[in-house]
């Protein structure tokens, strides 16, 4: 089971950069990074770095972690352009890159931007377009496509990426359409979860794979959590009878340890921790030191 580390994108460069440092030295797996250009909040002045610069500057000079998007919002970038982008920083990174791709869903970055927000299901229809355009560019000489919303005339990409294929993740729990494309196109698959809801998740992907014909296990899973960890048993009772926006995972060192073998029981490949509920620098360091030695046993 592979262990990620996912830090928030408000985060100066240069504590992100000491960050993504540190968990590769630890033993980490990989860095994930959001591209989000604001908060989804009233107050939108807090600080965003923006995804693919953040992760190409990363990407330069730390040599081992796999480095991937989490999720790249499909409105933002022309498919082409966005596999192109991949297939570069796979290269500046030989063969590190997992393309992490959504529908795209934060309301007010669209807005002030000017960038066309459209419904729901504009956005899926737009995203199925946008992976086969993806997968073909990264595999063919060149692509002719005529879809509604994107058009591609004898296409090229060139060099191809290092990795055959470079991963494609795609992001999302939607049942009915997300995981439907999720099973048609991708290589990886991540959802926010604990693990009741993962299996529930994973049992409909297993059935849009078995209606399409293909193994589900060509698709590896991973999972986000919010990582609540202390020997403080009341700040824990505190956080588990807390309302959580968010799956998260709170216990002793030792309980966590249980509830990932739990994840990794049902599945999950690679489960990818946030840093948005670890404190401060030296808070957060020393509970992903205790995470990746005393839950991951690196």
């Amino acid at each position: 089971m592979r262990f990620s580390f996912w830090p928030a994108p408000s985060q100066p460069y240069q504590d992100v950069l000491e960050l993504a440092q540190h968990v590769e030295k630890t033993g980490w797996d990989g860095i994930w990074y959001a591209d989000h250009f604001m908060p989804n909040a009233p107050d939108t002045t807090t600080p965003h770095q923006e995804a693919w610069t953040t992760l190409s500057a990363l990407g330069a000079v730390v040599p081992r972690l796999r480095i991937g998007t989490l999720v790249i919002g499909n409105t933002y970038r022309h498919p082409a352009v966005l596999a192109k982008m991949a297939a570069t920083l796979d290269h500046i990174t030989h063969g590190r890159v997992v393309l992490g791709i959504g529908s795209g869903w934060q309301e007010n970055e669209h807005h002030q931007y000017g960038i066309p927000f459209y419904t729901v299901a504009e956005r899926l229809k737009r995203l199925d377009e946008a992976c086969q355009i993806i997968k073909s560019l990264f595999t063919h000489t060149t692509t002719d496509f005529d879809g509604k919303y994107y058009q591609l005339q004898h296409a090229s990409l060139e060099p191809k990426p290092l990795q055959h294929p470079l991963p494609l993740l795609i992001g999302g729990g939607g049942e009915q359409v997300t995981l439907k494309i999720t099973a048609k196109y991708a290589d990886e698959w991540n959802v926010w979860g604990d693990v009741s809801r993962l299996r529930q998740k994973m049992e409909v992907l297993d059935a849009h794979c078995a209606d399409l014909g293909r193994n589900p296990k060509e698709i590896k899973r991973t999972a986000v959590a919010l990582l609540f960890m202390s020997e403080d048993n009341t700040f824990l009772e505190k956080m588990r009878n807390a309302d959580m926006q968010q799956p998260a995972i709170i216990g002793t060192p030792s309980e966590v340890k249980d509830i990932i073998a739990e994840y990794e029981y049902i599945g999950v490949d690679e489960l990818i921790v946030p840093d948005f509920t670890l404190g401060g620098r030296n808070q957060k360091m020393e509970t992903l030191d205790t995470f990746i030695k005393d839950v991951a046993g690196r």
